[in-house]
């Protein structure tokens, strides 16, 4: 629900409506919350004058400890809010907010004087931070607006009304800064994002051409030998053999190239993995387990790839060697590592994890700064890498 909805364009909504990952969600949070405590201490200094010469100290305790709470959990939900519009629960306290500032600049203009008119600096600071920036240009006018006019009603000088007025839209405008350095930070790096997967894409259709031109003329040349071996096969087993073996050599010789070329084009996605996974593994009788307490979408690419070909080696293992009945999978993260835990009730061997797969998986993950443990009973696979690694220099 927004009251302001006529105000946003179609293309603001969709843009606003591009979703955060939690990890953008807590960062934007913090700098709303360090924001909101910096500058609540000219508030705090308010309060105590209020409190020490108030009739009814703990009633003006009580109204300012909401004040500051309502204060603190608009501008967090704010940075950290990328909807169309804010939450209804939002808004309603953004407008709590507001007559909690108005009513308190109001009863206590008597005994702070002028000074109670900046809680209205405030207000206009939270709309700013909540709503968005056609939106919160209205709030600006509107808190302003409402600034003047108390600052009349209570008799303040005009000059004081003024500073006051200028301060409130110099501490809105910051927000506004603020809010737009990191909306054009988050643009630019889905702008390298995109970029990098059109490189990524133009590479594939290179390595497309570069597969055809490869192999089409072996190809043809192989079709051209067998047709011979055919012709000549009845009457001259000598020549078809030496074609044969022609053809055997140029397959072979294909078939390195081929290697060579995709090696460096392999790429793998965990989530699809795990999937894939899961199905062959339940396809083979093993009934299997797949616990994310980390979401696979939430890892760095390289660590990302490099999970997904630990999960292919270890469902292989499972289904062709062990003898297994259960499996359970288990991708997990902390501050410090992410890991991935494949383990199955199977007759492996610890002695076993010498051979050229799980070699292979120690050395992707050493690629990445990670490593591989395997232990029994069963076989245990476990593999991590340090979070540090995440984004490698």
């Amino acid at each position: 629900m927004n009251i302001f909805a006529p105000f946003t364009s179609a293309d603001e909504r969709a843009r606003l409506s591009d979703p955060l990952s939690p990890r953008e969600i807590r960062t934007r949070r913090l700098v709303g919350g360090v924001w909101a405590l910096i500058w609540s201490f000219p508030v705090l200094s308010l309060a105590d004058d209020v409190v020490r010469a108030a009739e009814t100290p703990w009633l003006a305790v009580l109204l300012f400890v909401c004040y500051l709470a309502l204060y603190l959990w608009v501008i967090m939900r704010g940075f950290g809010s990328r909807l169309p519009f804010p939450p209804l629960r939002d808004q309603v306290a953004l407008w709590i907010f507001a007559v909690l500032g108005v009513a308190l600049a109001l009863f206590y203009t008597g005994v702070a004087g002028g000074g109670a008119l900046i809680l209205m600096l405030y207000v206009a600071v939270a709309g700013v931070a909540l709503y968005p920036p056609r939106i919160a240009l209205v709030w600006i006018a509107g808190s302003a607006l409402a600034l003047g006019g108390l600052g009349l009603a209570a008799g303040d000088d005009l000059g004081q009304i003024t500073s006051i007025v200028l301060n409130a839209l110099l501490a809105a405008a910051m927000v506004l800064v603020i809010r737009n350095m990191i909306k054009l930070i988050r643009e630019l790096d889905r702008t390298r994002t995109e970029l990098a997967r059109s490189a990524v894409e133009q590479e594939r259709l290179r390595f497309a051409r570069d597969l055809h031109d490869l192999l089409g003329h072996t190809l043809s040349l192989i079709v051209v030998k067998a047709e011979v071996v055919r012709r000549v096969a009845e009457r001259d087993p000598a020549a078809a053999a030496r074609e044969a073996a022609e053809i055997e050599e140029i397959g072979r010789t294909a078939l390195a190239e081929v290697r060579d070329a995709v090696s460096g084009y392999r790429d793998l996605a965990l989530a699809d993995e795990l999937h894939r996974a899961r199905g062959a593994l339940i396809d083979a009788g093993v009934e299997t387990t797949l616990l994310l307490k980390t979401p696979a979408g939430d890892l760095p690419p390289a660590v990302d790839q490099a999970f997904a070909w630990v999960v292919r080696e270890a469902a292989t293992n499972v289904i062709k060697h062990s003898g297994a009945r259960t499996c359970r999978i288990v991708l997990d993260g902390d501050a410090t590592l992410w890991t991935l835990t494949v383990r199955d009730d199977g007759g492996g061997r610890v002695g076993d994890a010498d051979g050229n797969g799980l070699r292979g998986l120690r050395e992707r993950l050493a690629a990445v700064g990670g490593g591989l443990v395997t232990e029994g009973p069963g076989f245990t696979l476990r593999a991590s890498v340090p979070r540090e690694r995440e984004e490698p220099a």
